[in-house]
């Protein structure tokens, strides 16, 4: 495992941001859904694309909260460009697991 100063981790923006709008993403490689992120009031509401079919329905991501990277480039995926990059964990079966706070938090905020 390679080693970074803290300087480093501090460029890295991870925020919470809740889900609003979840769509199927037929055109992307691998099964996703392409999501809309509402990442509070200086970030606004950003596109993503996330391959977490496996372990979630579309209903079931409406109003759930998840931690972002929102200071990547966009990313061209197919016909779609994602914006942030929403985080999770691989399982067992490398299905995605979405890393979520485990309180409520505000939209937006950073952590720390």
């Amino acid at each position: 495992m390679q080693q970074i100063s803290w300087l480093d981790f501090e460029k890295v923006e991870l925020r919470v941001g809740t889900i609003v709008e979840v769509v199927d993403f037929p055109q992307a490689k691998k099964p996703a859904y392409k999501l809309k992120i509402d990442l509070g009031p200086d970030l606004g509401i950003k596109d993503s694309s996330a391959q977490i079919t496996v372990h979630y329905q579309k209903h079931e991501l409406i109003d759930k909260q998840v931690v972002c990277v929102v200071n990547f480039p966009s990313k061209q995926i197919g016909p779609f460009i994602s914006q942030v990059l929403t985080t999770g964990f691989t399982d067992q079966e490398n299905a995605i697991v979405l890393c979520v706070p485990d309180r409520l938090v505000p939209n937006g905020v950073k952590l720390c």
